[in-house]
């Protein structure tokens, strides 16, 4: 199986994106050696600059729940899904908010690890919300684990963060936009 991002849509080669997608694209190449994600959504850089800015920027973001907790929900996701791209990125920003080494390298073990109980509480719902769970559901048990770490308002926002996490990363499979662990089972 190829891991490398093979997609059919049309491609903007760096001169072609905007000024700032440009920047994107010098990153994503010291990065991931790949720029296939950015010179497809150069195609739709107003797509981009929302996800960024108001996904990212004003929502994941927000300080509502503090960025350790977000950061190590995103790469438990990009953990079970086998993206690659995201594993890279997402370890830096990980590292970046504050974790640990140690918990990035105990992710796939995080009951046993070195996390604490809010910690474990969000990464059992990442394990729920995975596009490979598609039975997964928050059964009367894990409400009342995540209840005694989360209100029910923070549950509802990691919900939705991780709803669009994982919406987006079916959309970068299903266009083939980005490189693949060979783990991957998407």
């Amino acid at each position: 199986m190829d891991l490398l991002p093979h997609t059919p849509l049309a491609r903007l080669s760096r001169q072609q994106l905007p000024a700032h997608m440009q920047q994107a694209w010098d990153a994503a190449l010291a990065l991931h050696g790949d720029t296939t994600f950015i010179e497809v959504f150069g195609q739709a850089p107003q797509a981009y600059d929302w996800y960024l800015h108001e996904f990212y920027r004003k929502f994941f973001y927000s300080g509502r729940i503090e960025r350790s907790v977000v950061e190590l929900v995103r790469l438990r996701l990009a953990n079970i899904h086998g993206c690659a791209f995201c594993n890279r990125s997402d370890t830096l920003a990980a590292l970046a908010g504050g974790v640990p080494q140690a918990q990035i390298d105990a992710l796939a073990n995080y009951e046993e690890g070195p996390f604490n109980e809010r910690e474990k509480g969000a990464l059992a719902l990442a394990d729920v919300m995975a596009l490979t769970n598609t039975r997964g559901r928050i059964t009367p048990e894990l409400h009342a684990r995540l209840a005694t770490q989360f209100s029910d308002g923070e549950l509802v926002e990691l919900g939705v963060m991780m709803a669009m996490l994982c919406g987006m990363a079916k959309m970068i499979f299903a266009f083939d936009l980005v490189e693949k662990m060979p783990t991957c089972p998407l």
